[in-house]
């Protein structure tokens, strides 16, 4: 088995792992880097997402990559628009040959005595291993293997057809179908007017609600500016007025939150009607204790108008062999139930992370600045963010990242490894801020935050790009190490200056 060694490995070939390896390109173009994908597609998400309907849930000119402006005037764009974005970013700056598909790793380890990462796993069948001085990992927060399934009782006896969004159907034949689509997220409020075009009839079944957006489908402000102004201004103009304008919303959610709900839900009633029951759209959180669900031209609310679609809010009693009955007693029949219960979150892929061959528990770690882990030698984390497009914060993660290593090579340093000497640690996780049930179920598997900054996520794009973009490297926390040849292993290293 022959071994492949590299400046750096990117594992993941999405969003962030595409995005990660252009700016590497383009920043630091004297690195050998390569991107390692399990799949046999690059995309990520968006290649493996392909139910009807499935689209952004964030504005694409911020969603966009920021060296890359998106060129449509969609604010919620289709799933395999996204998927050719990315493909095409890919092309153009030269990363498509870098990928490596049908990689799945085990193990990646860090071995003090060589200053360089081992990982071991598969591809396609056969064994492969690789050696790199930095790994980066790019695999997002989910298992891709398989969605969240709560255990439904009765559903065994279920006659129709169960269909998980992540597992969706080539050919699925819903026309003429009563559908059940469970759940109330962003998967379900995308499904149920796509579905409706063709079933019978959609029904969306909730046991709690979502906040639902209605926002533009088209930005047409930016569509006129585009006839007097060059493109590259536009797009700027438009992804900076979206930053601020998110941010203003995310903002005001916090400081005045039931104005904000007020404000929410008296759109929601102006789009359905006064005499709809507004209690199916009237959560009992404030705004952005959870994500906002985002509907183009309120697509979701039309379709409730037209008596294509329905929602129903209550919890299921048991599956029958005709539907499901309802614990008040009614019951919803459906020859087809798709179960939009949510996301099952997986950190780094499954892969398993050792320094010297003990493993690293990453529900014991804190992430530093949000894009390294303590105490991990040469090591990034690309994390989007929860509470805006995911893509600003990954983009400004990568840039980290590139100023991070042309500082070591002019520094002429080897590793690179943030150290917590006081003790910051807390119990929340790196996505506390949400409310989530994915994210209360993945609680016991994410890195932890700390006392304060660099330990605790900002969460600001702006300060976030100065902190990041304009802040010294080297501030006394993050500790440098020069090559070696053998000396004692980092991991102790830090062990004992952690304890001074």
């Amino acid at each position: 088995m022959t071994q492949q060694h590299y400046d750096v490995l990117i594992i993941g070939a999405g969003l962030s792992g595409i995005g990660t390896a252009c700016h590497l390109s383009r920043d630091c173009p004297d690195r050998k880097f390569a991107v390692l994908e399990r799949r046999e597609r690059i995309g990520g998400t968006w290649d493996l997402f392909r139910y009807p309907g499935i689209r952004s849930d964030s504005d694409m000119f911020s969603f966009g990559f920021n060296f890359r402006p998106w060129n449509g005037f969609k604010v919620l764009a289709e799933g395999e628009s996204i998927r050719k974005y990315i493909s095409d970013t890919a092309d153009e700056y030269g990363v498509s040959e870098r990928i490596q598909f049908g990689v799945d790793l085990q193990e990646a380890n860090w071995d003090s005595s060589r200053q360089c990462w081992e990982l071991r796993g598969q591809q396609r069948g056969n064994p492969v291993s690789y050696t790199c001085d930095v790994l980066i990992s790019c695999t997002g927060y989910y298992d891709y293997r398989q969605g969240y399934l709560p255990r439904f009782p009765g559903i065994d006896q279920f006659t129709g057809q169960v269909v998980h969004p992540q597992q969706w159907p080539e050919n699925l034949d819903y026309s003429d179908k009563r559908v059940l689509v469970i759940g109330s997220g962003a998967t379900a409020v995308t499904l149920v007017p796509a579905l409706g075009e063709k079933a019978a009839h959609v029904t969306m079944l909730q046991r709690s609600p979502t906040y639902v957006l209605s926002v533009p489908a088209r930005d047409k402000i930016s569509a006129v500016l585009k006839k007097f102004l060059p493109e590259r201004w536009v797009y700027r103009m438009a992804r900076k007025r979206n930053i601020k304008l998110h941010r203003w919303i995310f903002k005001a959610a916090r400081r005045w939150p039931n104005l904000v709900r007020r404000l929410m839900l008296r759109g929601v009633r102006r789009a359905l009607g006064k005499d709809y029951d507004m209690r199916h759209f009237a959560p009992d959180y404030a705004p952005w204790d959870q994500r906002l669900c985002a509907v183009p031209d309120g697509d979701l609310f039309e379709s409730i108008r037209s008596g294509r679609a329905s929602v129903e809010t209550d919890e299921i009693d048991t599956f029958t062999t005709t539907g499901v009955r309802l614990k008040s007693g009614r019951e919803l029949e459906a020859d087809i139930v798709i179960t939009a219960t949510g996301l099952k979150v997986q950190v780094l892929g499954g892969m398993d992370l050792k320094v010297d061959g003990q493993r690293v528990e990453m529900n014991r770690r804190l992430t530093y600045k949000g894009v390294l882990m303590e105490g991990v030698p040469n090591m990034g984390w690309v994390f989007g963010y929860t509470n805006a497009a995911w893509t600003l914060k990954a983009d400004l993660s990568a840039d980290y990242l590139c100023r991070l290593l042309n500082h070591m090579q002019r520094e002429g340093k080897a590793v690179f490894m943030p150290i917590d000497r006081e003790g910051c640690k807390e119990q929340e996780s790196v996505m506390a801020a949400l409310k989530s049930g994915y994210v209360q179920r993945a609680d016991p598997l994410l890195p932890r935050q700390g006392s304060k900054y660099p330990w605790r996520l900002v969460n600001d794009y702006e300060r976030d790009a100065r902190i990041l973009l304009e802040d010294p490297i080297d501030d006394g926390i993050l500790t440098f190490y020069a090559r070696t040849g053998g000396r004692a292993p980092l991991a102790k290293e830090a062990a004992s200056e952690a304890a001074c």
